[in-house]
């Protein structure tokens, strides 16, 4: 495969850097657009990769940095609405100003971070937010002169990430008892390198062009069964004591006035969809999936490192 210019949006988060890092190590050129240049300075151990400082929902920064690029990797979201960066702007207005940039400059594919159960039906903002952006992408895409091929994913699991080391730093700070909103809710969750390696697959792989791919582990789980395994894990003996449908929503109601927004009606709201595939994991990949229970062990028994993982694959 020849070298290709890629341009990332959200690329210093959790799944951007394993993205960064595989590609890095085939010996493409990244370029990684942060709000906060000097706060992920660790990236430019990778060689070929860049990072350049601006706002991503800006226009102009977009089309700046989309000159020359023969790839845009699209990772950006939020899970809560707060003042500016809200769903509207951070996930249905960006998108039409990366439509727009890529027009201006030519850039010809375009990979693009949905999530799983993204409906304009969907029962919370976010959902449906991105399900605007989504349908906006493939809708405008021939049209605009670029290929877009689209991944939803269940929750995503990794070493860094904030889901399962959520829950094992709340149960470690529990006084014996943690009440669990939505223990019912279910999740199919995904390794973040598994994903990663579909987003570089699909980079040249002309029979993804046009496509939405849901991406899911090989099992699913209830919440409760995910928390409660996460205790077994780091030895916590805790009693979770699980929260009914109205407790869950005052639970929300209370928890999204703390600061940083932990858990919201809109979060609430989202779990009341099954986070699961309907069908196996999308067979056009080069990629097996991970089990949970083969890879969470080894990085809840460590302080957390939110660079491991895309250390490993630089090193592949």
């Amino acid at each position: 495969m020849s070298v290709s210019n890629i341009c990332i949006l959200g690329g210093t988060g959790f799944v951007g850097h394993s993205i960064a890092a595989k590609l890095a190590a085939r010996g493409h050129k990244v370029r990684v657009l942060t709000r906060r240049r000097e706060r992920h300075r660790d990236m430019l151990v990778l060689p070929s990769l860049t990072l350049a400082e601006g706002d991503v929902c800006e226009l102009g920064f977009l089309r700046e940095h989309f000159q020359n690029a023969d790839v845009v990797i699209n990772l950006v979201g939020i899970l809560n609405s707060a003042g500016k960066n809200n769903f509207q702007r951070v996930h249905v207005d960006l998108v039409n100003n990366v439509i727009e940039a890529m027009q201006q400059t030519g850039v010809g594919r375009l990979l693009h971070m949905s999530a799983l159960n993204a409906s304009s039906e969907g029962p919370s903002k976010y959902l449906r937010s991105k399900a605007e952006a989504e349908d906006r992408l493939h809708e405008l895409s021939a049209a605009n002169g670029f290929a877009v091929t689209s991944f939803s994913p269940s929750v995503i699991f990794g070493p860094g990430d904030s889901f399962i080391n959520r829950f094992a730093k709340l149960l470690r700070m529990a006084p014996k008892v943690l009440p669990l909103a939505c223990p019912n809710a279910r999740f199919q969750p995904v390794y973040v390198e598994d994903v990663a390696a579909c987003f570089v697959e699909a980079m040249h792989h002309h029979d993804t062009f046009g496509h939405r791919y849901n991406l899911c582990g090989p099992r699913s789980y209830t919440l409760l069964e995910l928390v409660t395994y996460i205790a077994e894990l780091i030895d916590v003996r805790c009693r979770i004591v699980k929260l009914s449908d109205w407790q869950s929503r005052l639970q929300a109601a209370v928890m999204q006035w703390l600061p940083g927004k932990p858990f919201t009606l809109d979060n609430y709201h989202s779990m009341t969809v099954d986070s699961v595939c309907e069908s196996d994991f999308p067979d056009v990949f080069d990629v097996t999936p991970q089990p949970l229970e083969a890879i969470v062990p080894a990085y809840l028994h460590e302080p957390e490192r939110h660079f491991d993982a895309y250390r490993r694959l630089a090193r592949r």
